[in-house]
């Protein structure tokens, strides 16, 4: 027995006590099973490690610095961002005007390692289940990597005039909530997120009494109760707490959605009309523009120009074969040192290492999106590389130099980014995912005084602000939205917080999209579209949801009473013939419905909304119906007669699907109010080109 007791102590790393009960222990596969089928247990999973998923943004979603604002309850609003810790020196976390914490915060600072909070700050935490450190790491809630400050800023920075990147993107920086408080719970380090820590982080959060939870990171999509965002953003949601989720990195490709519980709100990344142009000019004069983050301003006019494929490093013959792709290894360092180097392939880190002073990528399949780089560098596309690389073989002693970037204007955004993750959902088909798209593309924000901008050895350029990339970049300006709603309607709950954000959404572009993929995944992509802060601020009508209606949806998904009961932690909860929710009777604010192509199906949908607008309203419903379905509202016609007061309608939707993804949407409009929720239909199925779980 005493050796039993000290082995269950040793392998306990930690227990879930404050908003939900559960821990984490080492155990073997066979205890892991064995553990699985012990009563009062919802579920055992593994301790993955989850990946991490502005001067112009919030302009450009019209939360502009004059839009309609309560200071004074936005200053009791705190957002718990769950990432990779802080930069608490940074100008846009400054607390000057700041009274003290809002009254209902219980959380704390651990300040170890020289990190203090503020009035801004106001509380800070780290997790480190695996109990060790990597060199470089820091014991602190400190940020040291980057992405952590740039997330926090973009939903809650301080204003910060004359922000920019060396120069690139000036203007004046702020979140969408600039009065608004920020926690801070560190659990992402440098080999990734993982769940035990999520949990850990989201127990603090809802007991330290966070109104808003921010977290950009995913992993594969799992059965709801075997992921730890998802079992996190339950708790929070019983707790009026909403969790905004990017959506993942992984697209353009169907089914590679992450987060995609329906209590949480699943962000997609889309672009802003900003975009940064870098020119290549050649010794014969001719201008190529490419693309591509490039702060530096190279002393000479020109310089040597030389193609990968002739450098190869002829002491490796295998590599050397590849340098025309420029891979780890393959450039001959003295053929290449001072020098500007054209490459068939997306990357510069051997041309860096290697000694260039430049680099030419050229392609077609980064152009909606530019990165930073270790050296000077531009992308082109295919044509322009092709040019290029006719006046190298063509010219006896070829020259070229690269610009720094300007910033040009982008007249087609926004429109969904390539590497944004798309749907369908991979565990319930019927319920439409990403929820919507906000900015995820070259966003400037705060950034760590711990590395450089690229985060490459040897690159000296440090910076207060970054331009990055990611659906990392649009989750925390969801969030930002969600706090800007919950701070002019703090009693909503985050449902309905959500619908309004989601039926407020404008319909995003497609026709940017020259995939086929991307194109046909429209709804898949963007959801109900680009989020509009300030519409969202006066929706109209919600679509509200509550832990009753999601049990409902729960039990109708084939979980247990036994198991429900050990997550709500109620002895009330039940699943009966009266409590079986279909998942089109879900009170969500999207309709999706999926079957077999060339197949006739009809789908019934039950909703309720509630009134937030005028008190006296007449809402009349107006149908675009997907190709070859029609549509019916019953009644077409809804009238209110005080805020509060709900109304139920049924849509049913019947038809053919011709196509993988047939769209169309609902309208309900007052002469004020226009509340737009999208229809969609599809034929993917689990095992076609979706791996369902």
């Amino acid at each position: 027995m005493a050796h039993g007791r000290s082995r269950a102590s040793d392998s306990l790393l930690h227990s879930y006590q404050r908003s939900f009960h559960g821990f984490v222990a080492k155990m073997t596969m066979e205890e892991m099973k064995k553990m699985s089928s012990m009563e009062g247990v919802v579920s055992v999973f593994r301790n993955e490690q989850m990946k991490l998923h502005t001067t112009r943004s919030w302009d450009f979603l019209g939360l502009t610095q004059q839009a309609p604002r309560a200071p004074a309850i936005e200053s009791d609003i705190i957002v718990g961002m769950l990432d990779t810790g802080v930069w608490p020196e940074s100008e846009s976390f400054s607390d000057e005007g700041f009274g003290p914490p809002p009254s209902n915060w219980k959380g704390i600072c651990q300040s170890p390692q020289n990190f203090t909070c503020n009035k801004k700050i106001i509380g800070a935490r780290y997790y480190r289940s695996q109990g060790f450190f990597y060199p470089g790491e820091i014991p602190s809630p400190r940020d040291t990597e980057g992405h952590g400050t740039h997330t926090a800023s973009t939903v809650a920075g301080r204003e910060v005039r004359e922000a920019s990147l060396v120069g690139l993107a000036a203007g004046t920086a702020r979140g969408g909530v600039p009065s608004a408080r920020i926690a801070v719970y560190k659990i992402c380090w440098s080999n990734g997120c993982s769940s035990a820590d999520i949990l850990a982080a989201f127990d603090d959060a809802i007991d330290d009494g966070v109104d808003i939870i921010s977290l950009s990171v995913g992993g594969g999509p799992q059965n709801y109760f075997s992921d730890s965002i998802a079992i996190g953003a339950f708790h929070a949601m019983t707790k009026g707490i909403l969790t905004s989720n990017s959506a993942g990195n992984s697209g353009p490709t169907a089914g590679t959605v992450t987060n995609v519980s329906p209590w949480s709100l699943t962000v997609a990344a889309s672009t802003i009309d900003r975009r940064f142009v870098t020119n290549v000019e050649l010794g014969n004069s001719e201008v190529y523009e490419g693309v591509s983050i490039n702060t530096f301003t190279l002393s000479k006019s020109l310089y040597p120009l030389v193609y990968g494929g002739n450098v190869p490093n002829k002491t490796n013959p295998s590599l050397g074969s590849q340098s025309r792709y420029c891979i780890s290894g393959s450039l001959d360092a003295t053929l290449v040192k001072g020098k500007i180097v054209l490459c068939d392939q997306f990357g510069a880190t051997e041309q860096y290492e290697a000694g260039a002073i430049g680099t030419i990528m050229q392609g077609g399949d980064y152009e909606d999106v530019v990165w930073s780089f270790p050296l000077s560098a531009s992308y082109v596309d295919s044509s322009d590389g092709a040019a290029i690389s006719l006046y190298i073989n063509t010219t006896s002693e070829p020259m070229a130099t690269i610009d720094k970037s300007i910033t040009t204007k982008d007249e087609s955004a926004p429109y969904v980014v390539w590497f944004s993750s798309r749907g369908p959902n991979p565990i319930t088909l019927d319920i439409l995912k990403p929820d919507l798209t906000a900015p995820g593309v070259d966003i400037l924000a705060a950034w760590t005084g711990a590395t450089s901008i690229t985060g490459v050895a040897g690159d000296n350029r440090f910076a207060p602000f970054n331009i990055i990339s990611g659906t990392s970049m649009s989750c925390p300006h969801a969030s930002g939205a969600a706090a800007y709603v919950k701070s002019l309607h703090p009693t909503w709950s985050p449902a309905a917080i959500k619908s309004a954000l989601m039926t407020t959404a404008t319909p995003t572009n497609t026709t940017q999209n020259t995939d086929t993929t991307q194109t046909m995944l429209a709804d898949f992509a963007y959801g109900s579209g680009q989020i509009d802060p300030v519409q969202a601020a006066n929706p109209g009508l919600v679509y509200d949801a509550g832990e009753s209606d999601y049990v409902k949806f729960l039990c109708g998904q084939g979980y247990t009473t036994q198991l429900l009961q050990l997550v709500t932690g109620s002895s009330n909860t039940t699943c009966s013939a009266s409590n079986n929710g279909t998942v089109w009777d879900l009170n969500y604010p999207s309709f999706s419905l999926s079957g077999p192509a060339n197949v006739s199906i009809t789908r019934v949908f039950h909703r309720t909304v509630t009134n937030v607008g005028s008190p006296v309203s007449t809402y009349t419903s107006t149908v675009f119906p997907p190709p070859t379905m029609s549509v019916d509202v019953e009644p077409p016609v809804m009238k209110f007669t005080a805020v509060g007061q709900k109304q139920t309608f049924v849509l049913t939707v019947s038809g053919v699907a011709i196509a993988d993804v047939m769209s169309g949407f609902l309208i309900w409009d007052d002469g004020v109010h226009q509340v737009r929720s999208p229809i969609v239909a599809h034929s993917l199925s689990c095992g076609q080109i979706i791996q369902c779980r």
